[in-house]
């Protein structure tokens, strides 16, 4: 990899990967049987400034490139999930909107919260009936003397309930489609402030008064990344001044394509880290298990499947690394943004499925880790772009020069007659 990683990010790898088997290994899998949302260590990845690796430092973030930030994201799941996306859509999708996108004064009023993870941030875009078609959005804005009214709710909004800076999109014009559609910054009080209060982080007083009508819903129970803060965002004739529209009307669609191609490299990160940590685990496991009066590690069918493994993840990150890379020079990487993340999550499911099969009756125990990174990596497939998404989007790139394509969403074919 020395085509992409110099010393310093060596260095940074070894320091995240040292706090996370230090600090998350010994709590994850509390945490994922409970759910429990882990503000202590949130507290501690806000000290190393893991939250703003890639914001500028005048902004209060480390001032460090892209690469490094995907790098804190792969050693982060590499122990755990639930910890990965946390930093993940924290900085990607809550916070670079507005490092890209804002204006000035927002950069200065938000940033410094964000990337120093006084308080947490978030990203509002699915709806009920808008997930994989996010041009189908319903929430509105309507523009009154104050500035605009928003109505609407968004689900599996990753911090909807904990944080409280988020950008939202909504329908300024409904006749422009996608071109009618404008993102807002708005503002709520972490669900936690009890929790908050007594660790000093998750809330900002600064951001007093927070946005009208705009409230958290039930917290998700989810299959992975339980650990992890998933609820409805609710809308409900919030009060969004002019001042915290982020970019011009009509906008948001745009930019959000440009934050998910970006947060489509981050997941293919975070799915990297979670296989590779089933792997090193399985590679430990079968160096000590014995079977037949022999260690597994001597039979060739184990020795085949930990080859095919290995073989995957160091294919998946040349992927990942080199999307990471055309992104930290400026270069166009939409298609392979989604090639990462279309081959690294499927990879990941595959590599956490055979860590789990090569730990035998193990393996389907909460004693070892490789269950829970199985259940984590699956949402890698559906987060952030299914895995169907990603291939309309690659062959739209590839199309390109053929004329194109009528669109990402392609229509179901019409019933035929018999």
């Amino acid at each position: 990899m020395d085509r992409y990683l110099e010393p310093s990010h060596e260095q940074l790898r070894a320091q995240v990967r040292e706090f996370a088997e230090g600090e998350i290994a010994p709590v994850a899998r509390e945490l994922d049987e409970t759910g429990r949302f882990p503000w202590e260590n949130v507290k501690k990845m806000g000290e190393l400034g893991l939250f703003g690796v890639n914001v500028p430092q005048h902004y209060g973030g480390l001032g460090l490139d892209y690469l490094s930030y995907i790098l804190v994201i792969e050693e982060l799941a590499r122990v755990d999930g639930s910890h990965a996306i946390t930093v993940s859509a924290h900085s990607t999708l809550g916070t670079s909107p507005i490092l890209s996108f804002g204006s000035e004064a927002q950069k200065q009023r938000f940033l410094p919260l964000l990337a120093r993870g006084r308080v947490l941030g978030g990203f509002g875009l699915t709806e009920p009936g808008a997930g994989s078609d996010s041009a189908a959005s319903r929430t509105t804005a309507v523009r009154v003397h104050s500035g605009y009214r928003l109505n609407g709710s968004k689900i599996f909004i990753t911090h909807a309930g904990v944080g409280e800076v988020f950008v939202v999109t909504a329908v300024t014009d409904r006749e422009r489609g996608p071109h009618g559609i404008t993102s807002f910054i708005v503002t709520k009080e972490t669900s936690d402030r009890e929790v908050a209060d007594r660790l000093g982080v998750g809330h900002a007083p600064e951001l007093e008064p927070f946005t009208p009508g705009v409230r958290a819903g039930k917290k998700e129970d989810k299959m992975g990344w339980r650990a992890s803060d998933t609820r409805e965002l609710l809308l409900q004739d919030a009060e969004v001044p002019e001042s915290n529209r982020l970019g011009a009307e009509g906008e948001g669609f745009v930019n959000f394509m440009k934050t998910l191609d970006s947060g489509r490299i981050g997941i293919a990160a975070l799915a990297l880290g979670l296989a590779q940590g089933a792997f090193d685990a399985t590679l430990e496991f079968v160096g000590r298990r014995r079977q037949f009066d022999r260690p597994l590690k001597d039979f060739q069918g184990v020795q085949f499947a930990l080859a095919d493994m290995a073989t995957e993840i160091e294919a998946a990150r040349h992927l990942v690394y080199h999307a990471a890379w055309l992104r930290q020079r400026g270069r166009s990487y939409t298609r392979e943004a989604s090639m990462a993340k279309l081959f690294t999550s499927e990879m990941a499911m595959r590599v956490t499925t055979r860590a789990v099969q090569l730990h035998g009756g193990y393996g389907y125990t909460n004693e070892y880790p490789v269950e829970r990174m199985m259940r984590d990596a699956k949402v890698c497939e559906i987060g952030e772009g299914t895995s169907e998404i990603q291939r309309l989007l690659v062959a739209r790139e590839l199309l390109k020069d053929q004329g194109g394509v009528a669109s990402v969403i392609e229509p179901e074919p019409e019933p035929q007659p018999e």
